[in-house]
């Protein structure tokens, strides 16, 4: 579960639930009409721009950005690392006995047992990260697409109110509901693409970035393994991608750990 996520969700929803009741009765802002428009409209013009399969599978993918928790790279490196020493002392055969914590890295670990290639090994893995980004992708063009045209939906929902209340000049009781109209479908379109979707798509594209970078680490760890190259030696080349506060985390730990041993 992304505790941040959440965090921002439920803060955000508070600050505006806040701000509605402390100005007087909740009820003025609500307008079925206007949600017709602003949440109708929007609906429809993402069913016209993607397939019916893509706005299915974005609604799967946008799960990620609640209950996805992508694993540390540390972590990372250091099972590939372990999956190294047992290559080394047993043979990549030993892999298959292994299990890894990450499905992507457990594929890595059955093409090395099974004896492929360097080059086949970093070909489909690669092609998997590719394709794994692409679904990706869809999934963030989807919510994007959807905070571009919620804002569009609320003018027009405004235009409408307009309309109607300037053909309801010369009944002052209809003025107030078409003014209700022409401001609040604004309000649910601004509301819909700056609070909902633009930040689907932006944690998307976050995950998608995250997803990336511990795989890639998988392939070049793969690919060391089959290579035969030392833990020791791996671990440096895999410590490249981590950030230089990280690679000093790392450095911290073990010294850490043999002060509480000496100190033992």
């Amino acid at each position: 579960m992304d505790i941040a996520t959440i965090i921002g969700l439920i803060s955000g929803t508070i600050l505006i639930a806040s701000a509605i009741f402390m100005g007087g009765s909740a009820i003025i802002f609500i307008n079925i009409p206007s949600l017709l428009i602003v949440v109708g409209g929007t609906l429809a013009v993402t069913f016209i721009k993607f397939k019916m399969s893509d706005v299915v599978n974005s609604i799967r993918v946008a799960m990620k950005a609640f209950i996805f928790k992508a694993s540390d790279p540390e972590e990372i490196i250091q099972e590939m690392v372990g999956f190294t020493r047992i290559a080394k002392k047993e043979g990549l055969i030993a892999l298959e006995k292994e299990t890894a914590t990450d499905p992507f890295a457990g594929k890595a670990l059955r093409y090395l047992s099974d004896g492929f290639d360097e080059g086949l090994i970093e070909d489909m893995l690669n092609k998997d990260i590719r394709l794994t980004l692409r679904r990706h992708e869809m999934g963030q063009n989807v919510f994007k697409g959807m905070a571009e045209s919620a804002p569009a939906f609320g003018m027009i929902g405004t235009l409408i109110g307009l309309v109607k209340m300037l053909a309801a000049m010369d009944d002052p009781s209809n003025i107030g509901p078409a003014m209700a109209i022409a401001l609040l479908t604004t309000l649910y379109g601004v509301l819909l693409a700056n609070f909902i979707f633009q930040p689907l798509a932006d944690k998307l594209s976050l995950r998608s970035d995250q997803e990336r970078l511990n795989k890639s680490i998988i392939v070049e760890a793969a690919v060391g393994i089959n290579r035969g190259v030392s833990p020791l030696v791996l671990e440096e080349s895999l410590k490249i991608f981590l950030s230089p506060k990280e690679r000093e985390k790392e450095k911290a730990e073990p010294d850490t750990q043999a002060a509480v041993a000496e100190a033992e």
